[in-house]
């Protein structure tokens, strides 16, 4: 296949992935500037390999490299730290689609809900965390995420009810430390 007819493909079936792409690896890796770094190495790792592309659908063969590029740069980097976390950009990130006249009073609720769904977030185990952001915010199918994250779908199930059930719990522990 000529290379302009590969980029033409490849950019109509994976490089539209991008935002998701990038989702995820910020969810994994929880560092802005990292993520867009994995991001590019896993694009760049798909269009070498693009000729090979497997599994149930473009975007799910992506979203694999990507788990795996995220997975490598932890490894490399063991001592990531925590505290680069970014609030406003999860915010957006998670509210972005939204488009509801708002009163301040209605803003600040949402932006507080926010702020206590991404610490929650944060504290889950990755395995939990990965299989909801590709649920939630990527819109994936089981089958899908179980391609992405090389696990059977029961186990995709199973890792969405665990993490959904320690999400609430964690949510609602916060709250509770918070009203006292």
């Amino acid at each position: 296949m000529p290379e302009s007819e590969k980029r033409r493909r490849f950019e109509a079936s994976v490089l539209v992935h991008l935002d998701a792409a990038y989702t995820l690896a910020r969810w994994i890796v929880r560092d802005d500037h990292l993520a867009q770094d994995v991001v590019q190495e896993a694009a760049l790792r798909a269009f070498r390999h693009f000729d090979g592309l497997l599994g149930p659908s473009p975007r799910a063969w992506f979203m694999a490299i990507v788990r795996n590029a995220c997975l490598d740069a932890i490894e490399t980097r063991r001592n990531f730290r925590e505290d680069s976390y970014d609030p406003p950009r999860h915010e957006s990130l998670l509210s972005g689609s939204l488009e509801i006249a708002e009163t301040p009073e209605t803003r600040l609720i949402r932006t507080e809900d926010a702020r206590v769904l991404h610490a929650a977030m944060r504290e889950l185990p990755i395995e939990y965390r990965e299989v909801l952001v590709l649920r939630e915010f990527a819109g994936m199918s089981y089958k899908e995420i179980g391609a992405v994250a090389g696990i059977p779908i029961g186990t995709v199930m199973s890792r969405l009810a665990r993490g959904r059930d320690l999400l609430a719990r964690k949510i609602v522990e916060r709250e509770r430390r918070q009203a006292r």
